[in-house]
């Protein structure tokens, strides 16, 4: 298994999709090691991310089964996100400190570029989004992730929400699809 750097992690999941990559300070960046601590955060921080982008879904969507996914997705991410924090505690793993400053820029101007975005284009701007972001956290999880986890519960606990980034991203692209 290849030792992944936290960086590459982190700019996986915070790959922008609605626009240019923003990853300036990444080549500077000290690599550090992906340790459980660093799972924990990482988790945190994602499925806020997408709990976020969910909920603007919700109230922004157009189309009601836009609407319908983006309530989903808010759903889902909010009780994975507790759950992973439920976990950690019981385990008394404390999130690693992340170096977040290019994962924020990345998902504001997501954010921001969703919530500019006209109410003809904002569905098709969504779903786009949520098909790249959920590609990126199939690709980290299964590349980055579970190789680096070393506490067998909570490798467990990934690899059991891992369906659901191919379910979401599966659903995504059928609503993409299926757009008029």
């Amino acid at each position: 298994m290849r030792t992944s750097l936290l960086l590459t992690a982190a700019v996986l999941i915070a790959v922008p999709t609605l626009g240019h990559a923003h990853a300036s300070g990444v080549e500077r960046a000290s690599p550090r090691k992906v340790t459980d601590a660093t799972v924990v955060a990482i988790l945190e921080l994602a499925n806020s991310f997408d709990l976020e982008t969910g909920q603007l879904a919700a109230e922004r969507a157009q189309r009601p089964e836009v609407r319908e996914f983006g309530q989903m997705l808010a759903r889902d991410h909010k009780a994975v996100r507790q759950q992973g924090r439920d976990l950690a505690a019981r385990l008394k793993i404390t999130p690693a400190e992340l170096e977040e400053g290019d994962l924020s820029i990345a998902h504001e101007a997501a954010m921001k570029k969703l919530r500019a975005a006209s109410a003809a284009e904002f569905d098709v701007l969504f779903l786009q989004h949520e098909v790249a972001y959920h590609e990126n956290m199939i690709k980290l999880t299964n590349e980055t992730l579970l190789p680096n986890i070393q506490n067998a519960e909570l490798k467990a606990f990934v690899a059991k929400i891992a369906p659901a980034f191919v379910a979401h991203r599966d659903g995504a692209r059928r609503l993409l699809t299926h757009s008029p």
